[in-house]
């Protein structure tokens, strides 16, 4: 179960130099924001911020932007980042609906799903993040070169996606149904939840997912 707003926890949150208050200004800016060009990862739902955290502390030569809904979230996450911030780490607290708000076409290079809510009930499959109508702003944000990368616990979940990347046009790779018992393991860098579900000896489901376009191109 997800943590829901609290409104306080979002003060330690603010009050750290690497989270963004108005994200919708910084559409099509956000390497004015990084002060550089480097290449922009996002992730969807960041959660406690082990995922996105890390590599920001390993790759200071990409930048990173955490998006989390749930206040009460991250205010567990900003306690994974230094107070003086990660220049190369942007905190924002919005919704995947505003995406179109906050970012421009082709600004960002790689958007991570990872262990987002598989709502498994057939009704509110419209909600899930890879969903079409999300695969079709996704491609908008990514560059011609742009990928996502996808991992869950939920098979249903992780089916339901394969045919929806493949009904927006992705070039699918790396599918794997046992993520940690594949090559495609190396370098994997581990959530909580998915540490939690190692744990429980439960496989994990990944996925690459390439711009049609980038492929056609030569450009992967």
């Amino acid at each position: 179960m997800r943590l829901r707003n609290v409104p306080k926890s979002l003060e330690p949150v603010r009050n750290n130099p690497s989270y963004v208050d108005r994200p919708d200004e910084l559409k099509g800016k956000w390497s004015e924001y990084f002060n550089n060009s480097n290449s922009i990862y996002m992730e969807i739902g960041s959660g406690k911020g082990q995922f996105i955290t890390t590599h920001a502390k390993s790759n200071e030569s990409i930048n990173y932007i955490a998006m989390e809904r749930y206040s009460a979230v991250l205010g567990i996450l900003i306690k994974k980042v230094p107070e003086e911030g990660l220049p190369n780490l942007a905190i924002i607290d919005a919704d995947a609906e505003n995406l179109l708000d906050y970012f421009d076409d082709g600004e960002l290079e790689r958007i991570f799903l990872n262990f987002s809510d598989p709502w498994p009930k057939k009704r509110h499959a419209k909600r899930r993040l890879t969903n079409i109508r999300y695969l079709e702003i996704y491609k908008k944000l990514l560059k011609d070169d742009g990928i996502i990368v996808l991992k869950t616990d939920n098979q249903d979940f992780f089916d339901f996606s394969i045919e929806q990347f493949e009904l927006a046009g992705f070039l699918l790779k790396d599918i794997t149904y046992d993520l940690h018992n594949s090559p495609l393991v190396e370098g994997n860098i581990t959530t909580e939840y998915e540490e939690r579900y190692l744990n429980q000896g439960l496989p994990i489901y990944g996925l690459t997912a390439y711009k049609l376009n980038s492929y056609d191109l030569g450009l992967v």
